[in-house]
């Protein structure tokens, strides 16, 4: 790829580039402000056509952009502090904008409550007991306020962070007993989400077996709020978990059958409008479940895709994915932080890079059976290449069986989206056979065990691997060379490739014997339980007060110390009540 070919693909990086540097130095309004004068200035300057302007022009653009995305970033920083309330209950009146997903002990949404005469955003706490929250209603609880807070350490998640990226500041607390009265403003987006709320609704009525209910919702309706855990587990631990969630692969799948039947069914007089038809509707879809993240994303990329081709130009797909991350990040430059937005862009860029040199290296595809299963592989494997980086980063796990499964797996997705579109659209137009259910609930079973008995093969899933970002960066090194040394396999290539993998290991060696070196003792609070950790070298012993804790201390405590510490061996052992204080290396550690 010369980049010299791909301008706006370069002008997006800078752009991007001045996000990160706003977000990591937080730039204050009158740096921000000489920003935005010195951007006039740059725009001014490009109005004259010099010959050393000419020779400076990529530069200057790549300034410009630089500093657009510092300025928006600026304005679309996180909200100013609010003041924390106390723990005495108050009265709130609330709507709701958004169901989440569902713990162990809530329902949550997220929505709009008056505080102080002030609109603000929040997210709610609903005993998981308690009936459903719709879109049409005000309603009014005594509840309890709490901010959310940074966690102790710097291994544990920043849920706190992430709210605020969504601008939210407050958890809310209800209690069970809540008022309700019908709104009369309601918009446009209210109305559309209360359909789909009622569309999910008459799912739950539909007998088919609890599994498949939930599956169905979250495959077309982009709703996994009530998803069994052990489901989610077994397509997390399965690497199949972009099937369940809604985004490109399902975009395209339904844009395809709409094509498809209009094709068939509209006359051949209006057979040009058919693109544009198909990409009308796929807007319309994506605006009933809810304009998600993902779901935007992929409509926006088909969208630019598909423009090209009706303005009769060679689509280019990085033209296409820049253009579609400009836009995005446009409207919201914390998108940018998004896991979900990083890795579906780099699975494209892998897609684009890898796809063609390993499909090179296959038989010809002359039927489509060979088409169909040679890029399954290859676009399988491209974009878990290129992803793989960041998903050892975010999530410090990896299974190879999620190669076979996606070999397997994947191939019969469109068939799957397609019924799984269809019964959706039954259902919400009253039509309930029988027959069709019966036939529903028995293949997605069938899928669902077979994803489970991937999820079970423990020997090819490796989870708590750390990762930092310069062994991230080495890592995409690696990818990008990948594509010289399959195309053509020569010694130059090849040394260069072995290289960079050599370094990686040596980079990395190096981190863990660092961090295999030290020492240290940490008390971690677990809601009433006490959790006190000693490590030394490359082995820690967590000692627990409780328990009865012991499966939600391994989860959010010990897995995610043990992967940031880069340790390998740990032990859990009681802590006795009658332990007060703890002494190490002439510190004392209080335990109470």
């Amino acid at each position: 790829m010369e980049l010299n070919k791909q301008p706006l693909l370069i002008l997006v990086i800078c752009f991007i580039l001045g996000i990160l540097f706003q977000d990591k130095f937080l730039l204050e309004d009158g740096r921000v402000y000489f920003v935005i004068i010195a951007s006039l200035v740059i725009l001014l300057a490009l109005l004259f056509h010099s010959y050393f302007l000419h020779k400076t022009k990529a530069l200057i653009l790549g300034t410009l952009f630089f500093c657009a995305g510092i300025i928006l970033h600026f304005f679309n920083a996180d909200p100013a502090e609010l003041k924390p309330f106390g723990k005495e209950k108050r009265v709130v009146v609330f709507m709701i904008t958004q169901k989440l997903n569902s713990t162990e002990k809530y329902k949550k949404y997220e929505g709009i409550a008056q505080l102080e005469n002030k609109s603000i955003k929040s997210v709610f706490y609903l005993p998981k007991n308690s009936k459903d929250l719709d879109f049409v209603h005000y309603y009014k609880s005594e509840v309890f306020i709490t901010k959310p807070y940074s966690p102790q350490y710097d291994f544990q998640f920043d849920y706190s962070k992430y709210l605020k990226r969504k601008n939210i500041q407050y958890q809310i607390y209800l209690s069970k007993e809540i008022l309700s009265a019908g709104r009369n403003d309601l918009n446009i987006s209210d109305k559309i989400r209360q359909q789909r709320f009622e569309v999910l609704k008459k799912i739950d009525e539909v007998k088919i077996s609890a599994t498949t209910r939930e599956f169905l919702k979250g495959i077309i309706l982009a709703d996994r709020t009530e998803m069994d855990a052990d489901t989610i587990q077994d397509f997390n631990k399965s690497g199949l978990v972009h099937f369940l969630a809604i985004s490109g692969t399902h975009i395209v799948v339904i844009f395809g059958m709409v094509y498809f039947l209009m094709i068939r069914l509209v006359p051949l007089r209006f057979r040009s409008y058919t693109v544009i038809f198909s990409l009308l509707f796929i807007w319309l879809f994506s605006g009933f479940i809810g304009f998600g993240n993902s779901v935007l994303r992929s409509c926006i990329m088909l969208s630019v895709y598909f423009i090209y081709v009706l303005l009769q130009r060679k689509p280019d797909m990085l033209h296409s994915l820049a253009l579609s991350a400009f836009i995005i990040l446009i409207l919201d430059t914390q998108q940018l932080f998004e896991v979900g937005f990083q890795l579906s862009f780099i699975a494209v860029l892998g897609i684009f890079w890898l796809n063609k040199p390993l499909l090179d290296h296959f038989p010809k595809q002359d039927t489509y059976l060979k088409k169909l299963v040679f890029n399954t592989i290859t676009i399988s494997l491209s974009a878990q290449l290129a992803t793989l980086p960041l998903v050892l980063y975010y999530f410090h796990q990896f299974s190879f069986i999620s190669i076979i499964a996606n070999f397997i797996v994947v191939p019969f997705s469109e068939v799957i989206i397609v019924f799984s579109f269809l019964m959706t659209t039954l259902i919400a137009i009253g039509f309930d056979f029988e027959l069709i259910n019966i036939l529903y609930d028995f293949i997605i079973q069938i899928l669902l065990k077979v994803i489970h008995e991937f999820a079970d093969v423990d020997k090819f899933f490796f989870d708590d691997i750390s990762v930092n970002l310069v062994e991230v960066l080495l890592a995409s090194i690696i990818v990008y060379l990948l594509r010289p040394a399959v195309h053509k396999f020569d010694f130059r290539n090849t040394m260069n490739l072995i290289m960079a993998v050599l370094m990686f290991f040596t980079v990395r060696a190096g981190y863990c014997a660092v961090e295999n070196q030290k020492e240290e003792i940490l008390l971690h609070d677990s809601g009433r339980n006490k959790v006190l950790s000693v490590k030394t070298g490359g082995k820690v012993c967590f000692w627990i007060s409780d328990m009865a804790d012991r499966d939600k201390i391994l989860r959010f405590i010990v897995k995610p110390y043990c992967s940031s510490r880069r340790v390998d061996r740990f032990i859990i052992k009681p802590l006795p009540g009658s332990v007060q204080k703890v002494v190490f290396k002439d510190q004392i550690y209080d335990i109470k």
